[in-house]
C-alpha cells in the first residue's frame, strides 16, 4: 500500500468515526445543555469536512501535474484553517453566553464516556496521519493531523469540564472548558491559513 493509499484509509476512518461521534455528542449536549459537548460534536463535523477535502486532495495525486497538485494542496490547507476559525468563533460565543446567563448544564455520562474514548483514539490517529504526511510530504495532511490532535485536546478539556460538573456541581467548568479550546483552535487556524498563502508547496 502506497503512502497516499494509507492516507486515504486514515481519512476514510476519520470521516466515519466523526460522523458517529458528532451525532452522539450533539444529541447528548443538547439534552444536557452542555456547550462544551455541543462544541465537541460540531468539531466532529468540521473534521468530517476537513477529511472529505483531504480525500479529494489525496485522490488527485497522480492525476494532475505539479502545478495543479500545488494549487490543490493550498486549497486544502486553507479550508482546514477556516474550519478552525469557525469552531473557535462558535465556542467563544456560546461559552460567553452560558457564563453571562449562568446557564447550568446537566450531567452527561454519555458525554464523559465518548470524550474518554476519543481521548484514547484521536492521538493515535493523529500521529499516524502525521507519519504518513511526512512520508508523502503533504502539508495539507499534516495540517489535518493537527486538527485530529486538536480533537484529543478538546476531549481532555471536555472530560475535565463534564467531570467537574458531575462530581462537584461546578456548572461554570463546562463553558470554561470550552473556552480553553479557543486559543488552540485559533492558533492552528492561523497557521494553516498562513501556510496556504506561502509562495511554494513542495510537490508530493
Amino acid at each position: 500500500m502506497t503512502g497516499h493509499q494509507k492516507g486515504l484509509v486514515a481519512e476514510y476512518f476519520t470521516v466515519g468515526w466523526n460522523v458517529i461521534e458528532g451525532i452522539v455528542a450533539i444529541a447528548a449536549g443538547v439534552i444536557a445543555g452542555s456547550i462544551a459537548l455541543v462544541g465537541f460534536g460540531l468539531d466532529s463535523y468540521i473534521e468530517v469536512a476537513s477529511g472529505l477535502v483531504l480525500i479529494w486532495r489525496l485522490r488527485k495525486h497522480g492525476f494532475s501535474n505539479d502545478e495543479e497538485e500545488e494549487a490543490a494542496e493550498k486549497r486544502a490547507i486553507f479550508f482546514v484553517g477556516v474550519t478552525f476559525f469557525l469552531l473557535a468563533f462558535y465556542v467563544t460565543y456560546e461559552s460567553g453566553k452560558k457564563l453571562l446567563l449562568q446557564e447550568h448544564p446537566d450531567e452527561s455520562l454519555i458525554g464523559i464516556i465518548l470524550a474518554t474514548v476519543s481521548l484514547i483514539a484521536m492521538p493515535l490517529l493523529a500521529f499516524y496521519k502525521k507519519k504518513i504526511a511526512t512520508e508523502i510530504n503533504s502539508r495539507a495532511l499534516r495540517a489535518d493531523a493537527l486538527e485530529t490532535l486538536a480533537c484529543s485536546y478538546l476531549s481532555l478539556t471536555l472530560v475535565v469540564g463534564l467531570g467537574a460538573n458531575a462530581l462537584f456541581g461546578w456548572w461554570w467548568a463546562d463553558p470554561l472548558a470550552a473556552l480553553a479550546m479557543v486559543y488552540f483552535l485559533a492558533k492552528e487556524g492561523w497557521e494553516a491559513v498562513r501556510e496556504s498563502h506561502e509562495d511554494s508547496v513542495e510537490p508530493d
